[in-house]
């Protein structure tokens, strides 16, 4: 639930009511605005079903969140989340900000070149895959450690920020000192155990889409993360499987504006993964800025037919390129920046 205090409520008076509301089991969560302060109670709230909270010294109203997924909803906190990185990039306000790089990190020569393309073009995230979640277990699996190292190195260079993914939570103390955002990708976002494992880092989260989850699943994943303190996540709609075969996914930006009226987090859009192709990633990537997405994420590799990953939704520097100077266009003329 939700407890809205009076204007002008005290110290005192704060301190009093979360002290009874912690009493009770109860996780709380505070937001402090201009005017007035919120608090959230989060738990099994029939333990106040007899506490007529209303009448507590310096409370105004009480109202119940009614949708399932509390601290990600709407309705906790209603002006959106705007995420701050520590060299003033700000996600989730006027300006989208595009995520850039190969599917999977091969080599240092090439992932440095890839980064120093990406950033020449206006991106402000480098991404590649240390460790890859592949379909066969034949396939390239990532280069672990070594592809941190590598990541770290292109950062160093161009002074992009980093975004990589971490499939098991025995790996997050690993992955942390080499990213600035850590991804939880489409097959892991029902991992339930290492969605808690994340929550409990002060380091922003990319929470991908699962294959066939509903938006009311997607945020309840959220809300796994969020419950455990970590309210830094960005929610990545990457495409669903659906009876059609001629994209690798079926690219749902009608998820954007029905997210941004249920909850409060950016919406970061993947259209290569969406589509699987590359010459539909970039009237995909279009559409999802003109629909309200907060940022991109895109693949880029100079040789695709060499990838050892997903060259076929890669889009080659060049491209890349183009496609950001159309973005800039697009992202003006609803009143957004890129």
């Amino acid at each position: 639930m939700i407890i809205v205090l009076k204007p002008g409520a005290t110290e005192e008076q704060i301190n009093h009511i979360v002290e009874k509301l912690k009493g009770f089991g109860l996780q709380i969560h505070m937001s402090k605005g201009e005017e007035r302060t919120i608090i959230g109670a989060i738990g099994d709230e029939r333990v106040l079903a007899n506490q007529p909270l209303e009448i507590f010294p310096g409370v105004e109203k009480v109202m119940p969140i009614l949708q399932p997924f509390k601290l990600v909803s709407r309705e906790f906190k209603k002006e959106d989340t705007i995420i701050e990185f520590e060299n003033g990039i700000k996600i989730g306000g006027k300006k989208i900000h595009v995520m850039a790089g190969p599917c999977a990190i091969e080599s240092k020569e090439l992932l440095i070149q890839i980064a120093e393309d990406v950033k020449a073009a206006g991106a402000s995230f480098i991404r590649g895959g240390a460790f890859k979640p592949r379909t066969s277990p034949y396939t390239f699996q990532g280069l672990g450690e070594e592809g941190l190292k590598y990541l770290s190195e292109a950062k160093k260079k161009t002074g992009l920020l980093v975004i990589t993914e971490v499939m098991d939570p025995r790996d997050i103390e690993l992955i942390l000192p080499y990213t600035d955002i850590i991804q939880i990708g489409t097959r892991n976002m029902q991992n339930f155990r290492l969605l808690t494992e994340v929550g409990g880092y002060d380091k922003p989260v990319l929470l991908k889409r699962g294959l066939s989850a509903t938006i009311k699943e997607f945020l309840m994943s959220a809300e796994y993360i969020m419950a455990k303190g970590n309210t830094k996540v960005m929610l990545c709609e990457r495409g669903i499987r659906t009876f059609e075969t001629y994209t690798r996914n079926t690219l749902d930006l009608s998820a954007i504006p029905v997210i941004k009226k249920l909850s409060h987090l950016p919406v970061i859009v993947d259209p290569s993964h969406g589509v699987g192709k590359w010459d539909l990633v970039a009237p995909m990537a279009k559409a999802a800025v003109a629909a309200g997405a907060d940022g991109l994420i895109i693949e880029v590799h100079p040789n695709p037919e060499e990838a050892f990953s997903d060259g076929e939704q890669s889009l080659k520097p060049k491209a890349f390129k183009e496609l950001m100077k159309e973005l800039k266009e697009i992202a003006k003329a609803v009143g957004r920046e890129l």
